[in-house]
């Protein structure tokens, strides 16, 4: 079954939509779900407010979780045959991510995501790798990006809060997190709000709080799902369950403040100058008459993300040096030997033909776009784990 998939796309996979609900979400509305399916799955489920691309990582979402919940699932051309991309993987190792990423981790180490939430989240953190490993996780860097094609309203709050106010102490910021059952425990009091442009993007490491935007984001990731809400009541007066506080924390820390303290990585968090070193604006990387190629996501090693425009009637054969997924937000066309659209509306269960995965050796080879559009661009985002055009982009800033 795998190599039949593989071959049929000539190393580029189809993939199907992995739909995420979340239970203290309310959707936005942007990720092209038909209106009557975002709480297709049941009210005490949530909303569905993310999509997944590219995953082999399980959505952490309670006990009543399905066991595939978050994963792709790679189809064939005529929808009658699929496997999971985490066992593709597992088969297939280096032959389809390449020999270095699999020696590596010894599995596809990223996703990436649409998370499209109608108001902001609360204050949060994803934990550094020695936090994350005491429950058997992966800490969890991630990035962010803005795109104008999936942005058609800005939500009720299109500002992120990143890190914490410089001057703040340590005292302040536990006796918010001692306040959580309280009612608003005023964490945002110590954070700044920082105002949303679309088409730049954020890069949010480990041990950083912050208070995402209502913007429909895509966000690369590293492959896990950890993190813990440290603030207790939302803009507009949503609640957030204790629960939260502590997930991700081991049993024998539950109720140890000094823990949740611990977990934050308070220079980062402090950084004076925090927009100068987390902030992208997008990195051109060739541009002629046929395309635009161009990084979005580059200040972090173990996930990045590229935008590749190719102009309306134009031809193009580009090629990378790794893996990687991709979704299409505008335009259609051909890629390999997939015809390739953008779906104006999807149903719960439906398949499309916006996402897929390029192979290492397909990478590598070179893939053919083309946009068989008269009138319109097509743009497709693409998601990465390490990948080394961009270790030679941080070794030229290191110099």
């Amino acid at each position: 079954m795998f190599e039949k998939l593989f071959t049929e796309g000539h190393g580029i996979l189809r993939l199907a939509p992995t739909w995420v609900p979340r239970a203290f979400c309310i959707p936005g509305k942007r990720i092209k779900l038909h209106p009557d399916d975002y709480y297709v799955l049941g009210l005490e489920r949530g909303g569905i407010d993310e999509r997944w691309f590219a995953s082999t990582t399980h959505a952490d979402n309670g006990p009543d979780t399905p066991v595939d919940e978050g994963l792709s699932y790679i189809v064939s051309a005529d929808g009658n045959e699929r496997v999971l991309l985490r066992d593709m993987v597992e088969s297939m190792r280096g032959n389809l991510i390449g020999e270095t990423l699999w020696n590596t981790y010894h599995r596809w180490p990223m996703f990436s995501k649409f998370f499209d939430n109608k108001g902001p989240l609360p204050h949060h953190i994803h934990h550094r790798d020695e936090h994350a490993a005491r429950v058997g996780e992966s800490g969890k860097p991630e990035m962010y990006f803005f795109p104008s094609q999936c942005n058609n309203h800005g939500g009720t709050f299109p500002f992120t809060f990143f890190g914490i106010s410089p001057g703040t102490t340590k005292e302040e910021l536990r006796h918010c997190l001692e306040n959580f059952t309280k009612g608003d425990n005023h964490l945002l009091d110590l954070s700044q709000a920082y105002k949303i442009t679309l088409d730049t993007g954020w890069d949010v490491p480990p041990g950083v709080l912050h208070a995402p935007a209502s913007l429909c984001t895509y966000e690369p990731q590293f492959t896990s799902d950890v993190y813990a809400m440290y603030q207790s009541v939302l803009y507009g007066g949503e609640c957030v369950s204790e629960e939260l506080l502590w997930k991700n924390c081991p049993p024998e820390e539950k109720g140890n403040f000094d823990y949740l303290m611990d977990v934050i990585d308070w220079e980062a968090n402090v950084d004076p100058d925090f927009k100068k070193h987390r902030f992208m604006e997008p990195l051109t990387i060739r541009s002629d008459a046929s395309h635009t190629e161009e990084w979005i996501c580059y200040k972090c090693k173990n996930v990045s993300a590229k935008r590749l425009t190719v102009y309306p009637g134009q031809t193009v054969t580009v090629r990378d040096e790794a893996a990687y997924g991709m979704i299409l937000i505008q335009g259609h066309g051909k890629m390999g030997v997939w015809e390739i659209e953008t779906p104006t509306l999807i149903r719960y269960g439906e398949l499309t033909n916006d996402e897929f995965f390029v192979s290492h050796g397909a990478a590598c080879a070179g893939v053919t776009v083309t946009n068989t559009s008269a009138t319109e661009p097509l743009v497709m985002l693409k998601h990465f784990a390490q990948n080394p055009e961009l270790d030679r982009l941080w070794a030229m800033w290191e110099v």
